[in-house]
C-alpha cells in the first residue's frame, strides 16, 4: 500500500529542525537521561502518526546498522531489545551470540519522510552483554563512557567535528558494481568551490545541507572540493558522541540522497588514482566549563601548553593509532605525499602533509586537526582513540617530536602490525577487541596484493566495509 494513503507523519523541514534543535540543547545542556526518555515515551505514546523506531548502532569497523521496531511494540520492550550478535563482523561467536540494545534516548531524531520515509524517528543503541555490562566491541559505548567518566571526574567535555569529504559517482551502486565496470564516472569536472548554480553536485550538496539543517546539524559551510564531483558539507562542534552520532548521519542521509537521485556518494578514501583522495578532517578541543583549555593567548600558536600536550601524545602514538584511522585497503593509497597527504608524524600550523595541524582559533574556536584520518574510518574509535591517547598517553622522549621525520605507514599490513603490537592499543581497547580488529583487518589485506600499484584494485572496492553489497556478504 502506498504512503499517500496513510497517515503517516511527515513533518516540514521547519518542523524538523525546531524539534531538532530542542533535542540537541537537551543533550548539549545534560538534561538527566530518565527526563528526556520519558518525555520521548509520552511523545511516542501520544504520536499515532508514527510507525516505527529505527535503532542505529555500529559494528566494530564503524559501519552502521539499523532495525526498524514496530512502535507499539518499542514501548513495551524498551528495556529488553535482544539481537544476534555473532551475526555483526566483529561481534560476539555464534554460542555467545546474544546482546541487547539499550535505547540512548538522547540520541533522538526526527528525519525527513522524504529521504527516510514517513512515520519514523531515529534513535542512537548502546550495545549490552549478557551480563548487563557495556559490550567492549561497541565503540560508540565506550567512547560514552569515557566522555561522562572525564565529565564526572573532571568536569571536562570533549569537542569534535569533521570536515568529511567524499564524491558522488554516476549511477546507482557504483562501488557495488566496480569489479565489473572498473571504474567510477564523474558527474562534474569542476574542482575546488567551483561548480554551476544548478550543476548536479550543487543540486546534491543543496539536498544534503537542507537535510541536515532538518536534523539539526547547524551547518556551517559547503562546497566542491579539489578532486571532480568531490564534496564536503561542514556542520559545527558538538560533544564527542554526537558529533560521531553525526558522522554516521551524514554518510547515510548522503548515500540515500544521491541514491534518490540516481547516483552514488562514495567515501573510499582514495577511488581514483591521479586526483586527490577524501580525507576526515578531524578537530578537537577539551573544555572545562565554559574555559576551552586549548586556548593560551600566550601560548604558541596560541595553543595552551594543555593543548600542546595533547597534541604530543598523539603523536607519540601515531603508529599505534594509524590503523584505528586508515582502517581499510583502499586508505593508503590517500597517504601519498603529492596529493596534499597528511602523512608526516609532525604537527604544523601551515604544512597540510603534517598529520597534526593547528588552525587559527581564538578562545572559544582553539582546537587542534588530526588530518590523517579518513572517511571510512570508525568515527566512534577514532574520537576515542584521539581523546584517550591525547588525555591519557605518554609523550615519547624524542628530539624535535613536532618536527617530523618519520611518516605513517604506506601500506595496511604494516599498519596492522604496528596495531597488532601495541600495548598502548591493548591498554585502551582490552586484547580481545584488538585481536578481533586485527582479525577483520587482517582479512581485508590478505584479499588485496600487497604492493598498491598505481590502479586500484576491484579487492579494495569490493571488499570494502562500507559497501552495501549484499550478494558479496558471503565472501566477506
Amino acid at each position: 500500500m502506498s504512503n499517500e494513503y496513510r497517515n503517516f507523519l511527515a513533518l516540514s523541514y521547519d518542523e524538523l529542525e525546531e524539534l531538532n534543535l530542542q533535542a540537541k540543547s537537551d543533550r548539549m545542556n545534560r538534561v538527566p537521561a530518565d527526563e528526556i526518555r520519558e518525555k520521548r515515551l509520552k511523545y511516542l505514546a501520544d504520536e499515532k502518526r508514527i510507525k516505527a523506531v529505527t535503532v542505529l548502532f555500529s559494528d566494530l569497523e564503524g559501519r552502521l546498522h539499523l532495525l526498524d521496531y514496530d512502535k507499539k511494540f518499542l514501548l513495551g520492550s524498551y528495556e529488553n531489545l535482544t539481537f544476534d550478535g555473532s551475526s555483526i563482523r566483529g561481534f560476539t561467536a555464534q554460542k555467545e551470540s546474544d546482546l541487547r540494545l539499550g535505547i540512548d534516548w538522547t540520541s533522538f531524531y526526527w528525519v525527513p519522510a522524504d529521504v527516510f520515509g514517513t512515520g519514523k524517528v531515529l534513535v542512537f543503541g548502546d550495545v549490552i552483554d549478557k551480563d548487563g555490562s557495556q559490550y567492549s566491541g561497541d565503540l560508540r559505548g565506550v567512547l560514552k563512557n569515557y566522555a561522562e567518566k572525564l565529565f564526572n571526574e573532571k568536569k571536562y567535555t570533549l569537542n569534535a567535528s569533521a570536515e568529511i569529504e567524499g564524491f558522488l559517482f554516476a549511477g546507482k551502486d557504483a562501488e557495488r558494481k566496480y569489479h565489473e565496470t572498473r571504474k567510477f564516472e564523474f558527474i562534474n569536472s569542476g574542482g575546488y568551490y567551483h561548480v554551476l548554480p544548478l550543476d548536479p553536485l550543487r543540486a546534491f550538496i543543496d539536498t544534503a545541507a537542507e537535510v541536515q539543517r532538518a536534523m539539526g546539524f547547524k551547518n556551517e559551510k559547503d562546497h566542491p572540493e579539489v578532486a571532480p564531483s568531490q564534496f564536503e558539507i561542514n556542520f559545527s562542534y558538538a560533544e564527542a558522541v554526537a558529533a560521531a552520532d553525526q558522522i554516521q548521519l551524514y554518510k547515510l542521509l548522503c548515500r540515500q540522497i544521491a541514491n534518490n537521485m540516481g547516483y552514488t556518494a562514495c567515501f573510499l578514501p582514495k577511488p581514483i588514482v591521479g586526483v586527490n583522495g577524501s580525507g576526515m578532517h578531524t578537530n578537537v578541543s577539551v573544555s572545562e566549563g565554559k574555559t576551552n583549555l586549548f586556548w593560551d593567548e600566550k601560548g604558541e600558536e596560541k595553543l595552551s601548553k594543555f593543548g600542546w600536550d595533547f597534541l604530543d601524545r598523539i603523536l607519540s602514538h601515531a603508529l599505534d593509532l594509524c590503523l584505528v584511522f586508515n582502517s581499510s585497503v583502499n586508505a593508503y593509497r590517500r597517504l601519498d605525499p603529492h596529493f596534499e597527504a597528511p602523512n608526516q608524524i609532525r604537527a604544523s600550523a601551515t604544512d597540510r602533509g603534517a598529520m597534526i595541524r593547528v588552525p587559527i582559533g581564538n578562545h572559544r574556536s582553539m582546537r587542534t586537526e588530526v588530518r590523517a584520518v579518513a572517511p571510512d574510518a570508525n568515527p566512534y574509535l577514532t574520537l576515542y582513540g584521539i581523546f584517550k591517547t591525547g588525555l591519557d598517553g605518554t609523550i615519547a622522549k624524542v628530539k624535535d617530536l613536532r618536527a617530523g621525520g618519520r611518516y605513517l605507514p604506506d601500506n595496511i599490513q604494516k599498519a596492522i602490525d604496528d596495531f597488532k603490537d601495541s600495548k598502548w592499543i591493548a591498554e585502551i581497547l582490552g586484547p580481545d577487541v584488538q585481536g578481533r580488529y586485527v582479525d577483520l583487518k587482517q582479512a581485508a589485506a590478505n584479499r588485496s596484493p600487497r604492493e598498491l600499484g598505481t590502479i586500484v584494485k576491484d579487492s579494495e572496492v569490493q571488499f570494502h566495509h562500507a559497501v552495501y553489497n549484499q550478494s558479496l556478504w558471503n565472501l566477506f
